[in-house]
Formats: C-alpha cells, structure tokens, sequence
C-alpha cells in the first residue's frame, strides 16, 4: 500500500505584484537567493494578473503566504489590490512597496487590512527578506 505524501509537495508561494519588470526580476531573485526551494515564487505585473494567480492557486488547493505589491500601478494600485486581497484572503500576509506613498496613506491601509509592512524603494535587500522572514513566522 503506497502512502500518498502530496504536501510534501504543497509549496507556499510568495507572490511579487509590480508593474515594472526589473522590479519583479530584481525582488524575485534576492528572496530566492536566500530562501532557495523554500518557497514558490510567482510574479504579476498588474493587480488584475496576480488576482487570477490567486484564484488559480486557490482552485490548485494551494497558497499564497506572503504578497509584495507595488503601490502605484496602472488599472489598480496595490492598496486597492490588497484591501481586495484582504477580504478574500485575511490569511495572506501583505507587504506594500512604494516610491512615494504619503505616510497617512499608509496608516489609513495598516488600520484597514493590518498589519502591514511599508517598505520604501530603493528597498534594502536585507530588509526586504526581514520582512519576508517576520511575514512568514507570525
């Protein structure tokens, strides 16, 4: 009798939302780099292609554990994105990444979906795994 050892294979994903793709390549590489086979790593580069991510893997019975949206992006901007997220997917821990959002904006998001973690761009590679790191531990 074969014992079936699906989770095994069940990796999380971290999913990276930015509309610029050196962005995404850039992020995609410094977590994987440190996380190695940890992790699935998926990237969209608008809110509405890493919505139907999150619905595929849904359907898939697998999931999201951390998300990284860039806050402004043409169609939707990441706090719309992950105020979205929230409602279907609590769960998912959501880090925004910004060039310019105004520091109210960001409260205003923390007090809606938090917690969540603001990091500036340029970001710093080591803050962006402590974020990822934290993200996943708690």
């Amino acid at each position: 009798m074969a014992i079936v050892t699906e989770n095994k294979n069940k990796k999380n994903a971290i999913l990276f939302v930015d509309d610029e793709s050196i962005i995404l390549m850039s992020m995609k590489s410094q977590v994987k780099q440190h996380f190695g086979e940890q992790f699935k790593y998926l990237t969209a580069d608008s809110a509405i292609e890493a919505w139907e991510i999150l619905k595929e893997l849904e359907e898939e019975g697998k999931s999201v554990s951390v998300i990284i949206s860039d806050w402004s992006m043409p169609g939707m901007n990441g706090d719309e994105f992950l105020r979205k997220v929230h409602k279907s997917y609590p769960n998912i821990e959501k880090v925004i990444i910004t060039g310019f959002a105004d520091q109210k904006s960001v409260e205003n998001l923390n007090s809606e979906i938090g917690p969540i973690t603001c990091l500036k761009k340029p970001w710093d590679e080591e803050e962006l795994i402590t974020t990822i790191t934290q993200a996943i531990h708690d």
